[in-house]
């Protein structure tokens, strides 16, 4: 082969390799085009943008007064990015002509640096040319405020390199008020309280937003591509932030005077089954009292106020009446195995039932109970039927479900039913026995116990519940023979020291049980007192329960010394305020210093604030819906979150003063509405 041949071979080649080439090239160019197009423009766009998620804001719980027992509010996290165009363009001059008089701002607005360490801060921020460093956390919307004021930070995000996140805390207004029952909700953790019993009607649904990337770290809504998040509802409790705060008063006196382990408290109304007060106070290792635990919910040997359960039981068997007389044994008696002693020693021998019932004795009721000896069982049934070994039902997460033995049960002894009749070998909770003695002061129907009484959206009720019947406990007869002996109680029996001089009738049950304290069982002396009833006891308006648990040991444990006292400051306040009506009862103070404004509406006021294309005056938030309803709503009561929903559904310019409820309003109600109007809302 010559050397011409041998060079065009070559040539031809690599015309062919390049052709191939080509035609590769010009396949792939179709393919990503046409077949693989809509994959790689989808790769492109989630590059540039992506969907942000965009949070609903958590609904308020209220008292059934209208006061925020649990809110949200705003907090903002502050970042630099010191790499900002507007503090980089011509050599800094912006950052170095401000950097001076930010600082001295800064000092004065944190108070917790000098001036000249805000100067060597930043100067060190912007030689390291940080783009996301966090300067401050949990800033509340007053001092982010302020902070917008300041110089260089006044001149927004992309001159100034400030970025600030809001996020949304949970907060009890009124502190340590009901706060377990409330519960407070925290995301991603365990909650309790109504904050998780409500959860699914509080939290709402989150939105989302579609954002395009238009610089570094930057982005922007996307027009036409918004889910708009869906509020979560506010719930009216049943609670009385009135009473609240006297039985949480009245029972942490007593605990801290006699340095008890815990201890729970429950008001309710008679008629209803609404819970208007539910304390729980257990000692934390420094000594102080905290709402640690749901106690009323938790189940215990219930003591003498269990008596009760055993009385109607007997009554309606016709085993006994109130006059039968039975032998108290000086109050020690031994059964099987076992001795019965009663707790406040006494020579008292034959007695009738109800004097038994008087002196809360042991021995007198182990009696009672072991009629049934024969037919244990039918004891049991009337248990069952005054629904003591079922949960309430109680609109509370946390019921413990209690326990009521049967022949069957594996640690069913002979002495078992006898001990039942006092109140040992049970497990019921507060709540439950407290279902119970309501029942009998409400003419013998018991009512289900309940905590919220509706669901509301826009400061209407979506949702009521009300008061629901769930079964008369007994006859007529018999009713009014266990009111009159639970009223002699109080007049001739173990509950007449605390309520000497009273100036209403009272009718109730003292308890004092020995209990178990963990590994040490019942020798550690640890004592569980007790006091239940209702009063006035000639029209029962409210029923109560204290249960209080002792240090081992305790100088002061019986039932008419620990718990009966708290009762009695319950009752005489409660009793004051129904005498004058009029009257307008102290409230415990919320915490002002973080909830200034209506919450939702913070809210809304903050991110506005954060958007760098417009500034919202100080207490002006402008609405502008299409709608136009014909008048202008009665807003007086409605919180200012509320009120504002409604007047953005008109069209109508918002200004407010004050915090709380709307007190007047500058246009009348049933005046024509014309968009664009403005609207002065004064709060109390």
């Amino acid at each position: 082969m010559d050397i011409k041949q041998d060079i065009l071979w070559r040539v031809y080649l690599s015309f062919m390799g390049m052709v191939v080439i080509g035609i590769i090239i010009l396949g792939k160019i179709f393919i990503i085009q046409h077949i693989q197009g809509n994959y790689w423009r989808s790769m492109a766009d989630s590059l540039q943008e992506r969907y942000v998620t965009m949070d609903a804001e958590r609904g308020t719980i209220y008292s059934d007064d209208g006061e925020m027992l649990s809110t949200s509010v705003p907090f903002f996290d502050i970042h630099l990015d010191m790499m900002a165009d507007g503090l980089r363009a011509n050599q800094g001059k912006l950052f170095r002509e401000n950097v001076d008089s930010l600082a001295l701002g800064l000092s004065r607005l944190f108070r917790d640096h000098s001036a000249s360490w805000y100067r060597s801060f930043l100067w060190k921020a912007y030689h390291s040319q940080e783009r996301y460093l966090l300067f401050k956390k949990d800033l509340d919307l007053k001092t982010y405020q302020q902070l917008l004021q300041l110089p260089l930070f006044r001149l927004g995000r992309y001159r100034s390199g400030m970025i600030a996140e809001m996020h949304e805390k949970r907060i009890n207004p009124y502190g340590l008020l009901a706060n377990r029952t409330i519960g407070l909700w925290r995301p991603n953790a365990p909650n309790v309280g109504l904050e998780a019993t409500y959860d699914s009607v509080l939290r709402g649904k989150d939105g989302r937003q579609l954002v395009r990337k238009v610089a570094a770290g930057t982005y922007a809504p996307v027009e036409g591509y918004t889910l708009e998040p869906e509020n979560g509802k506010d719930i009216v409790t049943t609670i009385d932030v009135y009473i609240q705060d006297i039985a949480e008063q009245a029972l942490y006196q007593m605990l801290d005077s006699v340095q008890a382990q815990y201890g729970t408290c429950l008001v309710m109304d008679v008629k209803t089954g609404q819970i208007k007060a539910i304390a729980n106070l257990g000692r934390q290792p420094d000594g102080s009292y905290w709402e640690d635990y749901n106690y009323a919910l938790m189940n215990t040997e219930p003591g003498s106020i269990f008596k009760l359960a055993t009385l109607i039981a007997v009554l309606e068997d016709h085993l006994v009446t109130p006059r039968t007389q039975i032998n108290l044994y000086r109050g020690e008696l031994k059964l099987g195995n076992r001795t019965v002693y009663d707790a406040e020693k006494h020579n008292e021998t034959w007695v009738t039932v109800e004097k038994a019932l008087d002196l809360s004795s042991n021995v007198g009721f182990a009696q009672l109970a072991n009629l049934y000896k024969d037919d244990p069982m039918r004891f049991i049934r009337h248990l069952r039927a005054l629904r003591l070994d079922k949960p309430t039902g109680i609109d509370l997460i946390g019921e413990q479900p209690p326990l009521i033995k049967t022949p069957q049960s594996r640690t069913w002894s002979a002495t078992t039913l006898p001990w039942m009749g006092f109140g040992y070998e049970v497990l019921v909770s507060p709540v439950q026995m407290l279902t119970l003695y309501n029942a009998v002061a409400n003419e013998g129907w018991m009512m289900k116990p309940y905590l919220v009484q509706s669901i509301q959206e826009f400061g209407e009720p979506i949702k009521t519940f009300s008061p629901v019947k769930i079964e008369k406990i007994c006859s007529d007869t018999i009713l009014h023979q266990v009111q009159r002996m639970l009223r002699s109680v109080v007049t001739d029996g173990t509950a007449r020291k605390p309520f000497l001089g009273a100036p209403y009738a009272v009718a109730g049950k003292t308890g004092t049980a020995l209990v178990a304290d963990g590994r040490t069982g019942y020798s550690s002396k640890v004592y569980q007192s007790s006091f239940v009833g209702y009063f006035p006891s000639d029209d029962p308006q409210y029923s109560c329960i204290v249960v209080i648990r002792s240090q081992p040991h305790p100088r002061v444990y019986y039932g008419a010394d620990v718990a009966a006292p708290v009762f009695r400051k319950i009752a005489d306040q409660l009793y004051a305020l129904h005498l004058t009506p009029k009257a307008s009862p102290r409230l415990p103070q919320p915490r002002m210093d973080t909830i200034r404004w209506s919450v939702r509406t913070l809210s809304t006021r903050a991110k506005q604030l954060t958007n760098n294309w417009q500034h919202i005056p100080v207490n002006t938030i402008e609405v502008s819906d299409a709608h136009s309803a014909a008048l202008i709503p009665d807003l007086s009561g409605l919180g200012l979150r509320d009120a504002i929903r409604l007047l953005e559904q008109k069209g109508l310019k918002v200004q407010f003063t004050g915090a709380g409820h709307v007190v007047g309003q500058s246009l009348p109600a049933g005046s024509p509405v014309r968009p664009g109007q403005q609207i002065q809302l004064i709060l109390n």
